[in-house]
């Protein structure tokens, strides 16, 4: 039986995602265009109120790069949609960026099975959410919480105990006022309003946290060397549009035709790296990988953490004699 105290506290809790939308007050009287225009007037503010946060995301970041650089890893924990957004972020940086569960997992509230079926009580248990960082989390490594309420108990419970631990620790909340937020070193409020569904946290308050995720989770990859620009060269070619996608990537990178950006991946055993250096340098795979192997990733070489760049310069300096003072 929940306890009346308890409900009433829910009922008195001050969050933006709770509260009516006078935009959508007739929402049901609407036909369909009315509805349409509606929603996505007011995802419309999304982005802003994710831009209104870059200070404190950018801060998150360099703590996230810093912890994976020094092989540690990076926690997100959350519940309901937020805990389902957190999950599709983690699994998705594997084929993106080469990454695996040591540098960032996603942990649900209720388990994996959550994510297709609601676990009831699951989010209330803040002794599962201490257990969860005792089990799971290292010395060095990061725990994020996402809840869009900011008051997520489950979640409270895996701040504490990372807290307790000594580890870094961050909020991405939708209620600017998140009872969370004074708990964590980095609190991500992101000011987004009611929602066009009363209380319905997948629409407005969920796309906010899903693009603070992709902000977060993408800068922090491209830090740790696993781009050169904007081009994906850590890439996994598993099928054959990403095979056709990695292809075209080194013709982008190179100016060099398909033909033979695809001679030098078969080469490199459909390794971009070398691939890419090889063809920027115009040596052969075997002194690409050397070059490599001597300018390795390295999140501190700024402008270049990729060390793609290192490499081919220090290849063309050696291919031209040192340069003369």
């Amino acid at each position: 039986m929940t306890d009346p105290d308890d409900v009433t506290a829910l009922v008195d809790l001050a969050s933006p995602t709770e509260e009516r939308n006078p935009a959508s007050a007739e929402l049901d009287a609407l036909d369909a265009r009315g509805m349409v225009d509606v929603i996505l007037s007011e995802d419309a503010t999304v982005a802003a109120a994710v831009q209104a946060q870059a200070g404190p995301l950018a801060e998150l970041i360099e703590v996230c790069v810093a912890a994976i650089s020094g092989g540690h890893t990076v926690h997100y924990v959350g519940a309901g949609t937020s805990g389902r957004l957190a999950v599709l972020d983690a699994v998705e940086l594997a084929p993106t960026f080469n990454a695996d569960e040591s540098m960032v997992t996603a942990h649900l509230a209720g388990g994996p099975g959550a994510f297709l079926t609601a676990v009831e009580g699951a989010e209330d248990d803040s002794d599962a959410g201490a257990d969860l960082v005792a089990r799971s989390c290292g010395s060095g490594d990061v725990v994020i919480g996402l809840a869009a309420s900011g008051r997520t108990p489950f979640v409270r419970g895996a701040l504490a105990e990372a807290r307790e631990r000594g580890l870094p620790t961050a909020l991405i909340s939708a209620n600017p006022q998140a009872q969370l937020a004074s708990a964590v070193d980095i609190p991500i409020l992101l000011d987004v309003g009611p929602e066009v569904v009363t209380g319905s946290t997948r629409m407005k308050a969920g796309t906010a946290q899903k693009l603070t995720l992709n902000a977060l989770s993408t800068a922090t990859m491209v830090r740790l060397g696993t781009t050169f620009g904007n081009l994906m060269i850590d890439v996994r070619p598993t099928n054959a549009k990403l095979v056709g996608r990695t292809v075209r990537m080194l013709v982008q990178a190179t100016g060099q035709s398909a033909e033979r950006a695809a001679e030098v991946l078969e080469a490199a055993d459909g390794s971009v790296r070398p691939a890419l250096v090889a063809l920027l340098a115009e040596v052969d795979v075997a002194a690409a990988e050397a070059a490599l192997a001597e300018h390795p990733r390295d999140a501190q070489r700024v402008g270049d953490p990729a060390g793609i760049r290192t490499a081919v310069a220090a290849l063309r300096e050696g291919a031209d004699g040192p340069a003369e003072a």
